[in-house]
């Protein structure tokens, strides 16, 4: 399938009044993005049948002035990363691809999508330097690919990443980062509960207030309470 047929397949799930403001869901600020009137789900369900679809032709989707269109394209990379058929090569290109055309991924959800996959994934045997750089970069987006991108590693039990780049991050004036930041360090404190608690005990009363409601969402009512207590000194 090509880009072009991509965007005709996708203007069938077309519904009449779906089209709303997109700062409703998007956040970037690039002045262009546009709704393209279709559900996520009919997004999702398309991407699925087109992870085949060339390199090439998925960079073209980037190009999109069109919110779904970017996230389909987005979808068909995530997809790609997770199939197990997918070559060393290929995952390569993929994850070249991602952090070549992070001008287009503008968005948290751009992140939250593939990071984990596309770059986590190819980097799990391999020097994760570039995590450390996008942490440092004064994009919000690309700083919020260097976390969620550890959701590759938590789901196998490696928990540093997420804890190093939580470090650097933690005092973040993004909201998006802020999130982040408290919902991967949750999720890693399930595998390694005695982590969280020690990186808690470090830094609770200095992380942004969001960060810490996340982070603790899932810890037990009385240390929940210890920790935003914490949280006001």
């Amino acid at each position: 399938m090509k880009a072009n047929d991509f965007i005709d397949a996708l203007s069938g799930f077309k519904q009449r009044g779906m089209a709303r403001k997109v700062g409703k869901f998007f956040k970037g600020n690039d002045g262009k993005t546009k709704d393209f009137g279709v559900a996520f789900g009919a997004v999702f369900k398309l991407a699925k049948t087109c992870k085949s679809m060339s390199l090439p032709e998925v960079n073209k989707l980037l190009d999109s002035d069109y919110y779904q269109v970017r996230m389909g394209a987005v979808a068909i990379m995530d997809f790609k990363a997770r199939d197990k058929k997918t070559s060393e090569k290929e995952r390569k290109a993929l994850f070249d691809l991602y952090l070549a055309r992070h001008d287009r991924l503008n968005n948290w959800d751009f992140p939250d999508r593939a990071a984990p996959s596309v770059i986590g994934r190819y980097l799990e045997d391999k020097p994760r330097e570039i995590l450390y750089e996008l942490a440092n970069s004064k994009d919000v987006w690309e700083r919020r690919t260097a976390i969620v991108s550890t959701g590759h590693f938590i789901r196998r039990g490696e928990v540093d990443e997420t804890f190093r780049l939580a470090e650097i991050l933690r005092k973040d004036d993004s909201e998006y980062i802020q999130k982040a930041v408290g919902s991967w360090i949750r999720e890693a404190g399930k595998k390694d509960p005695g982590r969280l608690v020690a990186f808690l005990e470090e830094y609770a009363a200095t992380l942004p207030r969001i960060t810490l409601r996340y982070a603790v969402e899932k810890l037990d009512k009385d240390t929940k309470k210890y920790f935003m207590q914490l949280g006001k000194s």
